[in-house]
């Protein structure tokens, strides 16, 4: 997503000492130079922190040219957030002092390219030069792509992660402190809590250094964050032949190319579960016939959604034939139609839910459930259409080998050579959502009414339900 803020600052602070901080989850893995942070006015005088295409993570003096520092680790879980916290002093007289990179509370010393900014270097930082998150700020390019959250960039101190995050006690994770603790932000000095999804870039650090917001659309901000991880489709797990799929929006949003044709591949979860209720809803912006959404067992079956899994698939037809709820075990697969022509349009929402617990598949259609919960022999079931408010009909899965295992959530790609685009909410939804439904738990942000007993597929529930 091309959404990223800017600030040119009316006075100059202190550009040799500053400290940057902030909670990042990764999008566009393997998209190149994806800029966290960035200051100058132009290719030659810009200062940049920014994630390069193989994932490490690079900062740039380009001003003075020498200064470069790329860690070795690689940074490629899409999932996960990370914290990270760049200290800049150039006034100190040990080079390695100069510069500081942290990632999750600890300092990264192992880099394949290590040179420091000469002693007292005035970087682009804190000068009234455009000043960027998110993007490359002289040219709105090298976008970021992924989330941001508690993004703080400090004027005359250089600061440890411990001001900015902590060891949780329970589960031993580095988290984020809910306000920085014994910081003094400076002149420039910028907290950005993005909570006010009506101004993003409002300054919550007392100095009123106000972002303004660039290419942000309806989608901006999401209910995902550090303190609760909601699931997303893994970039980096995917089937054999989904290379033609782009993935955006934080890996919510799949657009496949109609260049060639995908036959059964699969795009997953990144969470799953083995006991709990779960809720789901799945947008078919473009093309939605020809796409299978799919609970699939993850232990017994491995990675072939559809074909030769213990997978539980909806099929529906935007053609005007009926849908199906697909079954698949060990290789044998039986089809149930769902009696309702015209299956789904373009940008119909789809409901799933699915009880771990007593291994039923429910699904609904822009807030209708099927009441189809007699399928069997793959005989179309009169009666079924989407027209309850409430789900009752459900597919029974019964076969109790594929009852024990884990479970996750599969976008299938079947044999279509036309261009198709999903978006998933698992709770942090990309598209726009109207009514505004969370779960019991008060987690996630849904289109339509989540099922009691159900809950959105995140860290915080999953610890709890699954």
């Amino acid at each position: 997503m091309s959404t990223y803020l800017t600030r040119t600052p009316s006075s100059a602070g202190n550009r040799r000492t500053f400290t940057f901080s902030t909670w990042v989850k990764l999008s566009n893995i393997g998209a190149s130079s994806r800029a966290l942070v960035n200051a100058g006015a132009d290719s030659g005088s810009n200062d940049n922190l920014y994630f390069k295409s193989n994932g490490t993570l690079a900062f740039m003096f380009a001003t003075e040219g020498s200064g470069n520092l790329v860690t070795n680790r690689i940074f490629r879980d899409p999932n996960s957030w990370y914290h990270i916290v760049v200290a800049v002093d150039t006034t100190q007289s040990t080079a390695s002092n100069r510069v500081k990179i942290y990632v999750n509370g600890t300092q990264e010393t192992s880099f394949s390219t290590e040179t420091y900014p000469s002693q007292n270097y005035d970087t682009a930082f804190n000068n009234t030069v455009n000043q960027s998150f998110g993007a490359r700020s002289y040219s709105a390019t090298q976008y970021f792509g992924g989330y941001l959250t508690s993004t703080v960039l400090v004027d005359g101190t250089a600061y440890t992660p411990s001001n900015f995050g902590e060891t949780d006690s329970t589960t031993g994770e580095w988290k984020p402190k809910a306000t920085p603790s014994g910081v003094t932000y400076g002149t420039n000095g910028v907290l950005l809590k993005f909570e006010n999804s009506g101004n993003l870039g409002l300054d919550s650090s007392g100095n009123s250094n106000n972002y303004t917001v660039n290419g942000a659309g309806t989608n901006a901000q999401t209910t995902d964050t550090p303190e609760n991880n909601f699931a997303i489709m893994n970039p980096l797990d995917v089937g054999n032949n989904v290379s033609n799929t782009a993935f955006s929006l934080g890996s919510l949003k799949l657009v496949k190319s109609g260049t060639t044709s995908n036959n059964g591949d699969q795009i997953v979860s990144s969470l799953g579960f083995a006991s709990g209720k779960w809720y789901w809803e799945i947008k078919g912006v473009s093309n939605p016939d020809n796409m299978f959404w799919t609970v699939f067992n993850d232990v017994l079956g491995g990675q072939a959604p559809y074909h030769n899994n213990y997978a539980y698939s909806f099929y529906g037809d935007g053609t005007g034939s009926a849908s199906q709820i697909y079954e698949s075990q060990e290789g044998n697969q039986k089809g149930y139609g769902i009696d309702n022509a015209t299956c789904f349009s373009n940008n119909d929402i789809i409901q799933m839910a699915f009880d771990c617990d007593n291994y039923r598949l429910y699904i609904g259609r822009n807030g209708q459930w099927t009441d189809d919960n007699a399928a069997s022999g793959g005989t179309i079931t009169s009666g079924s259409a989407f027209n309850q408010s409430t789900p009752t009909g459900y597919y029974q899965i019964s076969t109790a080998a594929a009852q024990a295992g884990f479970y996750r959530f599969a976008v299938v790609i079947a044999g279509s050579s036309v261009a198709h685009t999903t978006e998933v909410n698992f709770g942090n939804p990309t598209f726009s959502i109207t009514s505004g439904n969370s779960d019991a738990n008060g987690y996630g942000n849904f289109e339509y009414a989540v099922p009691s007993g159900f809950y959105a597929l995140c860290t915080k529930n999953i610890n709890q339900y699954g």
